[in-house]
């Protein structure tokens, strides 16, 4: 077996474990640290617990906090214009997803010389190199922090990727004091994201499907599945974070080698026209994608039922592929999350237009396990309506 595993050289897991930064951010991101959040980060204070670490670092920093959900192209490049004019000589990406992603293209971009944006989308694209840079997220779902993937929108509808080893971190922090203001939805959204992670990258029909991602994957769902209700029931269980936060990077270590499909492709045209959050547009998919991939994925779902559910694992071979999609469906529901595309006001008649722009997601669809034309996407969208 052939196949290529990448992640950062460093992750660093526990509660506390931010600290860290202090000891490392000289030698790794040198004095004058460029910061890439946003203002949701620094409403809830949480921006506070990391300057408070660099206080004793002696370097100096800038703090960009403009970075929204689905950051459009000029977010990015005002960032990168931001921390060049600084000087800055590494990025740090604290948040969730969105301040990771464009983190990582700040630390590509700012560089003199660097590629044009527009030259970089799509899969290994990148021929510059990147400052250092270090990413903590405040989520448990996107597993940003160790992937080679940054989502962007272009104009005003389409998500794009820009794909390439050169984007993984120098350094990933995993410190679940961070998640523990995040309000129930959102730990509920990104919890769910995160188990999406995993079960696409296990069932994923690329090439470079690997053991390790399996491995990944199938311990990411242990954590996740015994975690998440907690999470959201109990935001203050500091245990339960932490198993979801370690959850979400391992999902994220498998799908950044072993890469997501069909629910993800269909998913960004939620995000990109509604402005939904891409944990909650993923857990819309989820359930219909993998029904609808059940005749190419009915082993791989069975042999996950037990990981993520171990009391379902004694269910007849039979039957544990349904067993569980059901059992994730109900997940979804007891985290509050809505189950239909029509419960978050999307009506009917969009569906085609849906589906349309889902298969131009060329780069995720390749990885489904069952082949996807646009009359399958319209099909999955009208039953997930």
């Amino acid at each position: 077996m052939t196949f290529v595993f990448a992640t950062p050289p460093r992750l660093v897991c526990g509660a506390g474990s931010l600290e860290t930064l202090v000891a490392s951010s000289r030698a790794l991101l040198g004095q004058r640290l460029f910061i890439v959040t946003d203002r949701g980060v620094v409403a809830c204070r949480l921006l506070d617990r990391l300057l408070d670490v660099l206080k004793t670092s002696g370097s100096v920093w800038q703090v960009y906090d403009a970075v929204v959900a689905d950051p459009p192209e000029s977010i990015v490049l005002e960032a990168a214009a931001k921390a060049r004019d600084f000087g800055a000589t590494g990025i740090i990406g604290f948040g969730g997803g969105s301040p990771m992603d464009v983190a990582k293209l700040v630390a590509l971009l700012s560089m003199e010389g660097s590629q044009p944006l527009a030259a970089i989308y799509g899969v290994n694209q990148i021929t510059g190199r990147r400052l250092p840079l270090a990413l903590v997220p405040t989520t448990a779902g996107t597993g940003s922090e160790v992937t080679p993937v940054a989502i962007i929108t272009v104009g005003d509808e389409e998500k794009m990727g820009v794909v390439s080893p050169v984007l993984i971190p120098d350094v990933a922090i995993l410190d679940a004091r961070l998640t523990l203001g995040l309000p129930p939805h959102i730990t509920a959204a990104t919890g769910i994201d995160a188990m999406v992670h995993a079960i696409e990258a296990y069932t994923s029909a690329s090439a470079n499907n690997n053991p390790v991602s399996k491995v990944l994957a199938r311990e990411a769902l242990n954590l996740l599945g015994r975690s998440l209700v907690t999470c959201v029931e109990n935001g203050a269980d500091l245990a339960a974070r932490q198993d979801a936060l370690l959850g979400a990077c391992l999902a994220g270590q498998a799908f950044a080698n072993s890469p997501v499909a069909a629910v993800h492709a269909l998913a960004y045209p939620l995000g990109a026209r509604f402005h939904l959050p891409h944990g909650l547009t993923n857990a819309l998919m989820l359930p219909s994608v993998m029904r609808f991939n059940l005749p190419a994925a009915d082993a791989a779902y069975g042999e996950l039922l037990g990981h993520a559910f171990p009391d379902a694992a004694d269910t007849p071979a039979d039957t544990r592929a349904e067993t569980f999609i059901a059992r994730l469906e109900a997940l979804i529901d007891q985290v509050k999350l809505p189950l239909r595309l029509r419960d978050v006001g999307i009506g009917a008649d969009r569906i085609q237009g849906l589906a349309e722009d889902a298969m131009k997601q060329t780069r995720l669809l390749v990885n489904n396990p069952r082949p996807l034309e646009l009359s399958d996407a319209v099909a999955i969208y009208t039953e997930a309506w």
